[in-house]
């Protein structure tokens, strides 16, 4: 890798510095493109989850921005990358030559000072793709997430599902014309319909589990003024892509996406607990979404990504999948054997001092 020469920002800079915010867009650009790692959705992150220690760290060649990460100390002589939950990866983007262990060594001799661990963390392979691990590198495993490619038929695609969640949709389906209720799904994309959207989704998980953990957005709160920002950022730039579910006029389920060059991004869903459970209203949702993108209607969608620990729903609409992971970056090799020590002599009270001392992804997306 060509040797980079850094420069350290406070990562509010990030957020007003219109250079940064383009070299930042272009790195983005140049590996897979994710919506969510666009600098106003970085921006966004940081004011609302942001503490004031995160640094903006910006390596360059030859007058050209090669490298940018918003990292944060994690405990003593150690760093790692900006990762909130919100963010189903961790806040970095690099041209698509940069090595990420090479870009690590690079930082970890250089403007961090004395830093001892880097943990770059949640990579996804198509981002950075895993290499063999070296006497001063570890790659961890952190979750499979799954993925649907929209190819083909939608006919095709529902007959190699699996007979059950067929027969149990058609069931369902049949049991709500029986009753009378007439089911309608809303596509929404504007700026003036997502704060709206977000206070009824809001709504759905008022009613749920989240509510008692204190996680469930509302207006006011931390998770409300993020994803309402996050939303109506995205509106502008035609990227956001909110799918609701209704039974009549009630609100059932909810799902939260964000659409870049026909890869929809789904952060978040959320459904009505209080539906019976004969009913699954999230499922009914997906179904009419995968017949809307199969059909190619308009906007137009190639792949849905989840980003978050394939669960036993992920499994009902598709095989595909692969393993995000947690790169660690020592000082010296000593580091590495001394922390691999330590977590041999823990198993199996710990899954790792890695995997503690990270953050969690994505809250899990229920149904």
């Amino acid at each position: 890798m060509t040797h980079l020469t850094w420069h350290k920002h406070p990562a509010t800079a990030l957020q007003g510095d219109a250079g940064l915010r383009a070299d930042w867009d272009r790195l983005n650009t140049a590996r897979l493109d994710l919506p969510f790692l666009c600098s106003d959705a970085v921006a966004a992150a940081l004011a609302v989850f942001g503490n004031g220690q995160e640094q903006l760290l910006v390596g360059q060649a030859q007058g050209q921005t090669q490298a940018m990460l918003v990292l944060v100390p994690d405990g003593r002589l150690r760093w790692r990358t900006f990762q909130p939950s919100q963010l189903p990866l961790g806040s970095w983007v690099a041209a698509s030559g940069v090595s990420l262990p090479a870009l690590c060594h690079s930082l970890i001799r250089g403007p961090l000072g004395l830093c001892l661990v880097l943990s770059i963390t949640q990579v996804d392979p198509l981002q950075a793709p895993p290499a063999d691990d070296g006497p001063d590198t570890r790659h961890a495993h952190y979750i499979d997430t799954a993925w649907v490619g929209i190819d083909g038929s939608f006919d095709d695609y529902w007959a190699a599902r699996g007979k059950n969640l067929r027969q149990n949709m058609r069931k369902q389906r049949n049991k709500l014309a029986a009753e009378g209720t007439a089911t309608q799904m809303r596509v929404l994309t504007t700026e003036a319909e997502m704060a709206p959207a977000l206070a009824r989704y809001g709504a759905l998980e008022g009613q749920g589990w989240k509510a008692g953990q204190g996680t469930a957005i509302e207006a006011d709160n931390a998770q409300g003024r993020f994803y309402t920002r996050l939303f109506e950022q995205a509106a502008r730039r035609g990227e956001a892509l909110v799918t609701e579910y209704l039974f009549n006029d009630r609100t059932v389920a909810m799902n939260l996406g964000l659409l870049r060059n026909g890869t929809l991004v789904v952060l978040k869903t959320a459904y009505d607990e209080s539906v019976p459970k004969a009913l699954s209203p999230a499922f009914l949702l997906r179904e009419e979404e995968l017949q809307r993108f199969f059909a190619g209607t308009q906007p137009l969608v190639r792949r849905i990504e989840y980003y978050g620990k394939v669960m036993d729903w992920h499994t009902k609409l598709t095989e595909d999948k692969r393993g995000l992971y947690h790169l660690t970056v020592y000082r010296w090799a000593l580091l590495k054997r001394l922390a691999e020590g330590k977590r041999a002599s823990s198993r199996p009270h710990s899954s790792g001092a890695l995997a503690s001392q990270n953050p969690a992804s994505l809250e899990a997306q229920e149904a």
